[in-house]
């Protein structure tokens, strides 16, 4: 059940937050404890986010917070979420390769887990009322912990605007270092980095140079193109020019790698679930050139009819990522049909790193449908050229009906009319 503005002042034991140590989730600790009389326990996840951690703890407390719990997530979120959607090709309209949607049901599950060992009563997140985050998180609470009672003040509290909130932490004696003028919000993880407001919501203006962090300009980068080679089983990336690594670590390398030749950057005008659209600016160096090289995999080893199929849905998982439907049974379902695919994705994939670009130029997989034998245009004793004569027959038939058709109404309204 969502708290609304009827609920205000109502008294709860324990609150766990989804915690991030920025100023809307520093001022929301001493607005719980204030409107709900509660304890409120932060939760924190590591994600790989640009952010420092180490004082996180201490930021918490100061603000008002009993305790804090810090889970390092960086592994379960690439096993887990995001090799996934790279298996299953999903990319949000056209470009968007998923960074913060796979993010959010992650961190919720696991704010949940603290929430019942808490034995909290309610969970809350400071996703703003116009965003998709809000749907992302309370999604995720309302399939593994519907008992729980959401908190979402940024759709109740009277603060609207960064101004409101660093008034109220210094009238409630909450530390921040923020300042009244922010030019972008920014969220990042391992897979991606994010840039909104400012400049780029006008969608006029190129995008500035500060909007990018993870990746040099492409007229920057090194005039001289690099190779990668990834390995691939059953769609998982495995390994990197040969040697296998872990996902934290081939990501990692992959991002150090793609970012320094320009490899990753959209710009994306993005449809919202909430209606309206957005200007997003996004960077996803590692992931844009592993998503190129398990794409191309495909094409040398999976059959066209499940091909064309798999392009198919591809586009569904991608909404329901989007969506914060992760744990639907749409979702699972799509997964069993996925993981089928993958069985025979073995193999490996050369790169192409060369000025923004990330291209695959070479691939081979011991599952391999490509025979020489049968596509070589020179000599072979294996395709009999003469069978296509009966296919195109066959094949054409339909038309050819259609055509005599079309042609006998034709001569018959012609002699009529005569």
């Amino acid at each position: 059940m969502a708290a609304d503005s009827t609920s205000a002042k109502q008294k709860l034991g324990k609150v766990v937050l989804a915690y991030s140590g920025g100023l809307d989730t520093s001022a929301i600790i001493p607005w719980l404890k204030e409107n709900y009389d509660c304890e409120v326990i932060a939760f924190a996840a590591n994600l790989g986010q640009p952010d420092d951690l180490s004082n996180l703890e201490q930021k918490a407390l100061a603000s008002g917070a009993s305790k804090l719990h810090l889970r390092d997530l960086r592994e379960e979120f690439l096993t887990d979420y995001a090799f996934p959607t790279l298996r299953a090709g999903a990319i949000y309209e056209r470009k968007y390769l998923l960074g913060t949607s796979m993010a959010r049901p992650l961190t919720a599950k696991h704010q949940v887990e603290v929430a019942l060992l808490e034995g909290a009563d309610a969970v809350a997140h400071g996703c703003t009322g116009k965003g998709n985050d809000q749907v992302r998180f309370e999604l995720t609470y309302q399939s593994l912990a519907p008992q729980l009672q959401v908190i979402a003040p940024w759709r109740h509290w009277h603060i609207r605007s960064r101004e409101d909130a660093i008034d109220y932490c210094e009238a409630h004696g909450v530390p921040v270092t923020a300042s009244k003028t922010k030019i972008y919000s920014v969220d990042g993880n391992l897979w991606h980095l994010s840039h909104e407001g400012g400049l780029i919501e006008d969608p006029w203006n190129e995008p500035p140079t500060d909007a990018y962090d993870l990746t040099v300009a492409p007229e920057d980068a090194p005039d001289t193109p690099e190779y990668v080679t990834v390995g691939f089983e059953e769609g998982w990336p495995v390994s990197l020019n040969g040697q296998t690594l872990s996902p934290l670590q081939l990501l990692t390398a992959l991002n150090e790698i793609g970012g320094k030749h320009a490899v990753g950057r959209v710009d994306l005008l993005e449809n919202r679930l909430v209606g309206m659209k957005s200007r997003g600016i996004y960077e996803t160096p590692g992931g844009t050139i592993l998503s190129n090289a398990h794409r191309e995999l495909e094409h040398l080893v999976i059959d066209r009819m499940t091909l064309r199929q798999k392009d198919q849905l591809a586009p569904v998982y991608a909404d329901l990522v989007y969506n914060g439907q992760w744990f639907s049974p749409l979702k699972a379902a799509l997964d069993a049909f996925v993981d089928k695919t993958q069985e025979v994705m073995t193999g490996e994939v050369k790169v192409k790193l060369y000025k923004g670009q990330a291209t695959a130029v070479a691939r081979k997989s011991p599952y391999s449908l490509f025979r020489e034998d049968l596509a070589t245009f020179g000599k072979d004793d294996v395709y009999r050229q003469a069978d296509a004569e009966g296919f195109i027959r066959l094949f054409g038939l339909p038309t050819k009906v259609a055509a005599m058709r079309d042609r006998a109404v034709k001569e018959s309204n012609a002699e009529v009319s005569g």
